[in-house]
């Protein structure tokens, strides 16, 4: 299949639900670990055509969303300094910290611009000598590669205004975290197909093996999805519990060589704090100590900032997978893209989101509104 409407053709789609339904004889708690895939899923009504046995079950695969509040607090610490010109892409900009955003920020004369990649704001830095120029760094293994090359290149060319306020974060120690969590329910992952052709697959196979769980690896249309979900199942009704590939069109077992090379030389592996779940062990990225002086923490000296979030806001129990989004008391009151109390109400790839945007709010659709088809 060569164009992108083959991958929402209804009639595969049909037939890929047939043998899933053929295939199952128990209930199944899947869970897809990227926001991606949780809006294609919602957007196209998959987990409502799936049967009954089949649960699909939202993780934390939203890098907006696991984004911790500290850290949004500190961006918006350093915005609004007189002599900063903040860069980010544009889905951080209305994401909450304690009492404002990065639009507020710019409503009261702080400088923050939105970019399209982190070399951007390299190019700003060059063109603004006199000016401190800083890049928001977040995301999982996918950003962090443009976001290392873009230190690299501060480094190598001399640009000394440049720094990165660094979010990154690490899927594989989530899937960890997820299946150690005493309540869990997850029997099996759809792993995201974008992480892993970057970082290739060599560290799921020895979770899947300790907790076995099927791991499979999946891309983000209709059919991609599944595709996963019908080998997934399979595994599960069969007793396996091995890492799959059903991604091979973008994904390779050893990733990319160049990105995984530039990320091990330019970052180094930390503990980081998810939004909403706490500090999981040696699930991020820091600069390395090579690197250190491009890290806008240490530059501005913002470490020492702590939060606590919003008591009516539910994200951290959406982001593990406990609750879906309209379960929350909140959800589509206090709680909506206009005003919201979380990031995955307000990012493009939260959860929250997803279920507002498409009018899933606990009711459930006819047949005719649930269609994998755009």
């Amino acid at each position: 299949m060569k164009y992108l409407d083959e991958f929402q053709n209804p009639e595969l789609a049909g037939r890929l639900l047939d043998d899933i339904r053929s295939t199952v004889t128990r209930p199944w708690a899947l869970m897809e670990v990227c926001g991606g895939q949780t809006h294609t899923i919602i957007r196209h009504g998959i987990d409502q055509l799936l049967p009954d046995q089949v649960e699909l079950i939202h993780g934390p695969g939203c890098p907006v969303c696991v984004t911790p509040l500290e850290v949004i607090d500190k961006a918006l610490e350093i915005a609004s300094r007189t002599d900063v010109i903040f860069c980010s892409f544009g889905d951080m900009l209305r994401v909450p910290g304690t009492d404002r955003d990065l639009f507020q920020v710019r409503s009261r004369g702080g400088d923050v611009r939105v970019v399209y990649s982190p070399l951007d704001a390299l190019k700003i830095a060059q063109q603004n000598p006199h000016r401190e120029v800083v890049f928001f760094g977040i995301g999982f293994e996918t950003t962090a590669p443009p976001n290392a090359m873009t230190v690299y290149q501060a480094r190598r060319l001399g640009i000394p205004n440049f720094s990165l306020l660094v979010s990154h974060v690490r899927v594989p120690p989530a899937i960890e975290a997820i299946m150690n969590a005493p309540d869990c329910r997850v029997q099996a992952f759809l792993a995201a197909g974008h992480v892993c052709s970057v970082m290739g697959m060599g560290e799921y196979p020895e979770l899947a093996a300790r907790f076995r769980v099927p791991i499979v690896v999946t891309g983000f249309e209709p059919l991609d999805i599944l595709e996963g979900i019908r080998r997934t199942v399979r595994q599960l009704e069969r007793g396996e519990h091995t890492v799959d590939n059903a991604y091979p069109r973008a994904v390779r077992s050893e990733g990319n060589p160049a990105a995984r090379a530039m990320l091990a030389d330019v970052f180094e592996v930390t503990d980081r704090s998810w939004r909403g779940i706490g500090t999981i062990p040696a699930s991020g990225w820091r600069l390395s100590e090579r690197y250190r002086e491009y890290d806008a923490e240490h530059r501005f000296s913002v470490e020492g900032i702590t939060t606590q979030e919003p008591a009516a806001c539910r994200s951290g129990e959406v982001l593990q997978g406990f609750i879906k989004p309209h379960e929350c008391e909140a959800f589509g009151t206090l709680c909506t893209p206009r005003s919201p109390l979380g990031a995955t109400m307000v990012s493009s790839e939260g959860a929250c989101a997803a279920y507002y945007l498409y009018r899933r709010l606990g009711t459930t659709p006819t047949p005719q509104e649930a269609s994998p088809v755009v």
